[in-house]
């Protein structure tokens, strides 16, 4: 198969270049309207990126904590997270991050009722919720009782790359196309492209601003830059789980072997052999067998 000159649009690098910079601006919007599903009225026109550093202790360290923070001409925030490595906890880091654009537009002595929304979209490249079948799902606060949408400054939007299966001759709507982009982007052919493009331009657009052939040499060694990084953390937690499977499974030849020690010990026993002769031919204490001894 040729390779195709698409990057990977997952790379955290490729990722802010398409939806994080002024001059792409109008394909960020396209994207928050088309997953939120915005038409008419509620359709954002018009988005002002803000800084991504929330908290003065990453500041500090000059590290953002999202890939993506805007707000609309309304004043509703909205983060957008590629999440390419599944960390612990990531659900609630999501609402941690909520919280903080939430809570960071309250100075001293404003009022509350002017605080605006924020809206949280993440997307996975692993499976975060197993219990669920689709690939997007919507989460918002309800009324447990009469299902009343009363607290309404808080979405989030989770889709799992992993979950979605469909090729790029089955693709049926612009969502589908999103989640094909992000997730197949990479490998995508020119003849492919075509058949997912179909009219819908702003998608030709994202792909194009994938096209390496349209980056700098600067753009490509940061985006190679950050793939090392993410490589180089897979490895290292290969790794990791490799070693905890080794450590593993010698524990448990130990505890296998401390169990057949254990049964030798409970069979002397009945057959009235002396604790000192059991101790020599297991290696247990005398005050184990003892133990055993009054169990049996």
């Amino acid at each position: 198969m040729a390779l195709s000159k698409f990057l990977d649009a997952r790379n955290d690098y490729a990722f802010k270049r398409i939806l994080g910079t002024e001059k792409n601006k109008d394909i960020l919007i396209h994207f928050l309207n088309d997953i939120l599903g915005f038409t008419g009225l509620a359709a954002i026109h018009d988005v002002e990126f803000l800084a991504t550093i929330l908290d003065p202790e990453i500041a500090a360290k000059k590290q953002s904590i999202v890939d993506v923070l805007c707000k609309d001409s309304q004043g509703s925030r909205y983060i957008i997270e590629m999440q390419f490595t599944k960390t612990k906890g990531f659900e609630k880091r999501a609402q941690y991050y909520a919280a903080k654009a939430y809570s960071s537009q309250a100075d001293v002595g404003d009022q509350y009722h002017d605080l605006k929304g924020v809206i949280f979209i993440a997307i996975a490249d692993f499976i975060l919720f197993p219990n669920k079948l689709a690939y997007k799902s919507d989460h918002v606060t309800f009324d447990k009782m009469t299902f009343e949408h009363d607290l309404r400054d808080f979405s989030f939007t989770f889709i799992e790359l992993p979950k979605f299966k469909k090729r790029e001759d089955q693709l049926e709507n612009i969502v589908e196309k999103w989640c094909y982009f992000f997730k197949h982007a990479g490998e995508t052919s020119e003849d492919d492209l075509k058949k997912i493009i179909g009219s819908d331009l702003i998608i030709g657009r994202a792909y194009d601003k994938l096209n390496q052939y349209n980056w700098s040499k600067e753009e490509r060694l940061a985006y190679d830059q950050t793939k090392k990084r993410t490589d180089d953390y897979l490895s290292s937690l290969e790794e990791k789980l490799h070693e905890g499977i080794l450590i593993g499974q010698e524990k448990g030849k130990i505890e296998g072997r401390q169990e057949e020690k254990i049964e030798v010990a409970k069979n002397s026993l009945k057959a009235g052999v002396s604790i000192d002769v059991i101790a020599q031919i297991t290696g247990l204490s005398h005050s184990e067998i003892s133990q055993l001894k009054e169990k049996t």
